[in-house]
């Protein structure tokens, strides 16, 4: 691999390795620029050495080397529900690789939909006082890169023709998953109901592609690396084309402090611990941030200055507001027969008929249903059995022989209004290992999400009921406290006192400063982030690379 002497001023930095940090990398050092990838965690592999461990009690107890996920006991945060509280350890996590989430989740690929893009302005149902806002750019614009991000990464889907899919200009360039029993059964079910069954698009591969084998059906998939490479991550995929350009450097176990800024305001760097905790400066022309919403805005807010005291990029107040986590419920049924469910892909078959908001439900929301939840053996064991059986003895054992292979969960994935007070700040009290303050968590649910929570969780137990469950239960909902679908906190948009990155990611406020990541969303879509991450990344890439070969300084137009 390349490696620049930190002496030397790079062209890019990039600051992650996930969904947007690879695209970024890629791109940016195909064209021929100089670029440090700067990655909190390890290689984790990196389908290099060896196979990615499979090992679930391992799996829970990784050492730092090894982790895939980041260690909220070392990269603290805490959380609270509003501002009268006092915050308390939160478990807020997230990819911790090179590659990012994207070598850990379930692959899930929905493009948002062309009406999420201008929600504002077409729903009647979105209620006053909210964040909601129209994007700065259209689904239209965003189609031909949701296409370009499908066909290099390797997605699996089928193209459908239904008005509660986004609609595509190109086929996915690999067949969808395999029919599980749990989309059998939602196809029973339907076929009551008069619901709309889709193959859920997935970043797993289902054949060979770019020299890649495709999915072996392990049954051990969301939370683990994948050993044949069939997962799409950035790891596999945009990364080693980066480095095969001679002009990409990855450097592991780089914990940034802060983005570095001159007197006039421009990006010079920024300033990070190595795997030795010793402090390093790398110098840079240009700064590209993918961190992922939460770290992302946390940076920005860690490099005040005198010419930003607020935090970087922040003279609009928004850096850190408007975060949305993701919200659900779910409901799981017990069946005669076996379902085999823990063989192939942790997410199955769509429902997708409660996409679209209805006025007639009294509240805004909206979502997918997915045959998604299998839970591995340890998993079952631990924390998986229905709420009455017995935790103990003769009965557990028999708990386990009937519930192991006859339970099916439907996992529902729904909107997220996003709020002003919902944010990410520092917290003034806790430190996170390298002694910086944590990211302090502030959410709590506006009630017409908890009103879709709870619709769709009494959908669920129509569906299971329908498919024939012998017993079903449906957990209480819950409100989201952190997860991987963070979005929201670096709003794009055209006015520069409202949002944070112009309709092409670069800073308002900085001019060689781009944010592109989770961060950048306005409104959170049907929950499944990742395939528009990617996209908006692409588009990125394109308008900074023209630029950066022109030598142009745009204003945030």
């Amino acid at each position: 691999m390349k490696q620049y002497p930190t002496s030397t001023e790079v062209d890019f930095i990039v600051i992650g390795s996930g969904a947007a940090g690879g695209i970024m990398a890629k791109q940016l050092s195909m064209a021929g620029f100089s670029v440090v990838v700067l990655e909190q965690g390890g290689w984790g592999k990196y389908g290099r050495e060896q196979d990615y461990n499979k090992d679930e009690w391992l799996q829970r107890n990784l050492s730092d080397d090894d982790r895939l996920m980041s260690d909220p006991s070392r990269q603290r945060n805490t959380f609270r529900r509003n501002d009268k509280e006092k915050a308390v350890a939160g478990n807020h996590s997230y990819g911790c690789v090179v590659g990012g989430g994207t070598v850990t989740y379930g692959g899930s690929s929905w493009r948002h939909l062309p009406y999420e893009f201008n929600e504002l302005t077409h729903d009647k149902t979105i209620p006053s006082g909210t964040g909601m806002a129209d994007w700065p750019i259209s689904y239209e614009e965003l189609e031909p890169y949701y296409t370009q991000a499908e066909w290099e990464m390797g997605i699996s889907g089928q193209r459908v023709s239904s008005p509660f899919v986004a609609p595509m200009t190109k086929d996915y360039p690999v067949p969808p998953v395999p029919l599980k029993s749990s989309g059998a059964l939602f196809k029973t079910a339907s076929s009551k109901l008069g619901l709309t069954v889709v193959p859920g698009p997935l970043a797993i591969i289902t054949k060979p592609y770019m020299g890649r084998a495709a999915c072996v059906n392990c049954g051990i998939c969301s939370g683990y690396g994948c050993q044949v490479r069939a997962r799409s991550s950035s790891a596999v995929t945009v990364l080693p084309v980066a480095e095969k350009t001679g002009r990409c450097e990855i450097r592991v176990k780089s914990y940034v402090r802060e983005i570095s800024v001159d007197s006039s305001g421009k990006v010079t760097g920024v300033v990070y611990f190595d795997a030795q905790k010793r402090e390093v400066r790398q110098r840079a022309k240009n700064v590209v941030l993918s961190a992922n919403a939460g770290e992302s805005a946390r940076l920005l807010l860690m490099s005040k200055s005198a010419q930003f005291p607020d935090g970087l990029a922040n003279s609009s107040g928004v850096v850190g507001k408007y975060v949305m986590f993701g919200h659900g419920s779910s409901a799981s049924g017990l069946f005669e027969h076996p379902l085999n469910e823990y063989k192939g892909v942790i997410s199955g078959a769509g429902i997708v008929d409660y996409v679209p908001s209805d006025p007639k439900r009294g509240f805004y929301g909206g979502g997918r249903m997915t045959a998604r939840g299998y839970l591995t053996p340890l998993e079952l064991g631990l924390e998986g059995l229905s709420p009455d059986a017995p935790r103990w003895g003769a009965g557990y054992k028999k708990a386990l022989r009937e519930e192991a292979n006859h339970r099916m969960t439907i996992t529902n994935f729904v909107t997220q209004l996003p709020l002003e007070t919902n944010r990410v700040d520092l917290d003034p009290d806790a430190k996170d290992e390298w002694g910086l303050p944590a990211m302090r968590i502030t959410s709590s649910a506006h009630p017409d999400d908890r009103k879709n929570m709870e619709f769709f969780r009494q959908k669920a137990i129509e569906v299971l009921q329908a498919a024939g469950a012998k017993k079903i239960w449906a957990p209480p909902i819950g409100e989201s406290r952190g997860g991987a679908h963070n979005r929201g906190t670096c709003r794009m948009g055209n006015d520069p006192k409202t949002s944070v990155v112009d309709k092409y990611h670069k800073a308002h406020d900085v001019p060689n400063l781009y944010i592109v990541d989770g961060s950048n969303l306005v409104t959170g879509g049907r929950n499944h982030p990742t395939m528009t991450i990617q996209a908006l990344a692409y588009r990125a890439a394109e308008r900074i690379v023209r630029d950066a070969k022109n030598g142009i300084r745009r204003s945030s137009a």
